[in-house]
């Protein structure tokens, strides 16, 4: 499967594929040049590892917008923390129809669900604390899913509360988790059955999906996922004061309150994370706010330049990303409506139309191929799963108890890991991404892109691409006698062990 080219609208710069509800307009008649956009990619490509997409959006127009392959631009993409600027919007929508207020205690919410001994903090925290996230507490409380009590809820409201609520900043998914079930409490709906006809389908937005807790409630503070022009026009909804087509989707006094530093954080001059926080979005500098989420997804607004950028990526260095959005883009943006400037737009269209992530050099068959094809290897080591005990940041991996490989007539590459589960397989393209599922993470079948290259005579390399998620894992197989070494890299995370399996 051949995906370069897929970079702007699946085929190209002025292509079809992606749902939009925004007009399309070059970046010189919104008073950007397009020196700006390309200077502006090439620095995510050289100083940002990685950026998957983006749209660029000004004066309401998308002037520029691209994804590096295998990632489509048009695909459903998890968007973590992201998904708490959504949570604040039905809150604001359940203010509005008058069912809560952001200072009613927490505790009104949950009578059946309080510990039976009420601290006096717990007592104060109010619907504001949450939103803001200065709950009081000293740690995260997203940490309950993690304990197996399938009441969240009483599990939160069971953490000691530390700090009197409205004193201490932490940053805090639990609390974005109590907003989704007091808005299922108070509307009867799940926040996502409640957004769809008041938010997304005004935008578009036809098939997200949101996990839920045990008992059915939407996580509120992960969990959510869109695609990235939806993103951009959640932002562009922002960025017109919560209007879209005529009619006021979110309340025009939610968004400026949601929006506004209501709490400061430590600020630090050169530190986007460190501008202060209000309702579920952050502050940045130069006038910008945002709702971002773990590993780069970001819905950047732009009030002072008119302008919303939204990127889906998979980088540890979020920082960088903002830095080069400051750097090159919003210095660029005029006023004024600026020539045409035919030469550099057109290979700005040629560069988001062939944007790829970097590729593992090698071959697509190895001399060892026939040797080790249709073997299975016993695993000689222990159990080397592992899952992060918070948020699952961590890409689990399989306690293999035998590996298999097969290499087929066109040179794909088959890969069997079995566990106590039963087997699990994975197949890549010969040096070019193959479209598949796959269920070597998880037991529900995760879709794919992953290519296989021989990037040494004894050593294939697969790189699995979970193209709903920022994550790239590599599985690097090397073949030695009668023995396999199964290295296993992920691209955003800290890598697991090796396995060692012997033949037989």
């Amino acid at each position: 499967m051949d995906v370069k080219g897929m970079g702007v609208n699946g085929v190209g710069v002025n292509g079809v594929g992606v749902k939009e509800a925004l007009p399309r307009s070059t970046p010189e008649d919104q008073g950007i040049p397009s020196r700006a956009v390309l200077d502006f990619v090439t620095a995510l490509e050289e100083r940002v590892d990685a950026i998957h997409g983006f749209v660029l959006v000004r004066h309401g127009h998308v002037v520029a917008q691209g994804s590096w392959a295998p990632y489509p631009l048009n695909g459903p993409r998890m968007v973590f923390s992201l998904s708490k600027s959504f949570t604040s919007s039905a809150v604001g929508l359940a203010v509005d129809q008058r069912l809560l207020s952001v200072d009613d205690p927490v505790l009104k919410f949950f009578p059946d669900d309080a510990p039976e001994e009420v601290s006096e903090n717990l007592a104060r925290m109010r619907v504001r604390h949450l939103l803001t996230m200065t709950t009081g507490h000293a740690a995260d409380t997203a940490v309950v899913r993690t304990t197996g009590d399938q009441n969240w809820v009483r599990g939160i409201l069971a953490k000691p509360v530390e700090h009197e609520p409205g004193t201490h900043f932490l940053y805090n998914s639990g609390a974005s988790y109590l907003l989704s079930a007091i808005v299922q409490q108070v509307t009867g709906s799940t926040l996502l059955d409640y957004l769809r006809p008041r938010l997304l389908e005004p935008l578009g937005i036809t098939d997200a999906t949101w996990q839920t807790c045990p008992r059915g409630i939407n996580t509120g503070g992960w969990g959510l996922t869109l695609r990235v022009g939806e993103i951009a026009r959640f932002g562009q909804l922002y960025l017109q004061q919560g209007r879209w087509n005529g009619e006021q989707v979110i309340p025009q006094e939610w968004v400026a309150e949601a929006t506004s530093r209501q709490v400061s954080n430590d600020g630090e001059p050169e530190i986007d994370w460190r501008q202060g926080y209000g309702y579920q979005f952050w502050r940045c500098r130069n006038g910008a706010y945002r709702g971002d989420g773990a590993f780069g997804q970001y819905c950047l607004v732009m009030p002072d330049q008119d302008a919303v950028l939204a990127m889906i990526g998979g980088t540890t260095h979020m920082q960088g990303a903002l830095d080069l959005v400051w750097e090159h883009l919003l210095p660029a943006m005029g006023a004024e409506p600026l020539p045409s400037d035919d030469t550099t737009r057109d290979r700005l269209e040629r560069r988001l139309a062939t944007l790829s992530l970097p590729e593992p050099s090698g071959r697509s068959t190895s001399p060892t191929a026939a040797r080790v094809s249709g073997q299975t290897y016993r695993v000689r080591i222990g159990d080397h799963s592992a899952e992060d005990p918070v948020l699952a940041l961590r890409l689990p991996v399989r306690a293999a108890q035998t590996i298999r490989f097969d290499v087929g007539a066109e040179g794909e590459c088959r890969l069997r890991l079995r566990d106590s589960g039963g087997e699990h397989e994975v197949v890549g393209g010969a040096n070019q991404w193959r479209a598949g599922t796959t269920t070597v993470v998880r037991d529900d079948p995760d879709p794919v892109l992953v290519r296989a290259t021989w990037t040494d005579d004894d050593t294939c390399e697969l790189r699995i691409c979970f193209v709903r998620t920022p994550f790239i894992r590599t599985h690097a197989l090397k073949f030695e006698g009668d023995q396999v070494t199964m290295t296993t890299v992920d691209n955003v995370l800290p890598p697991p062990a090796a396995v060692v399996a012997d033949l037989g």
